[in-house]
């Protein structure tokens, strides 16, 4: 009888250790995620959003609606930052350029006109 006590109180512990485990909240808080690229997906799996560094030392952030299209795309490196805004038509409706030497904003009407200040 006492050969079986030791088998039955690591199979209790073991049982108990499992349910501790299955009863811990699956949700975790990181201080810190280090990544070169970081992507969005929608439940199809489809890229949606993406943040990441480039060969050259820029950080670039793009949104991209659900065909695949590019339309917001956010910029910056040691020279400056940038953003644009693109319509339905991939055009740009909204370009706005940050540099020590220049900061420059275009517009875009409707009718594609572009203002630039």
């Amino acid at each position: 009888m006492k050969n079986q006590r030791l088998p039955l109180l690591i199979s209790a512990f073991n049982l108990l250790l499992i349910l501790f485990i299955a009863a811990k909240p699956s949700q975790e808080n990181f201080d810190k995620i280090r990544v070169k690229e970081f992507e969005l997906v929608d439940k199809a799996g489809i890229k949606r959003a993406s943040l990441k560094t480039e060969n050259d030392g820029s950080v670039i952030m793009r949104m991209i609606d659900k065909t695949g299209t590019i339309r917001i795309k956010l910029g910056a490196d040691e020279n400056g930052s940038g953003l644009v805004m693109l319509n339905n038509s991939t055009e740009v409706g909204f370009h706005a350029v940050a540099k020590k030497e220049k900061t420059t904003l275009v517009l875009a009407d409707k009718d594609g006109k572009k203002r630039e200040y």
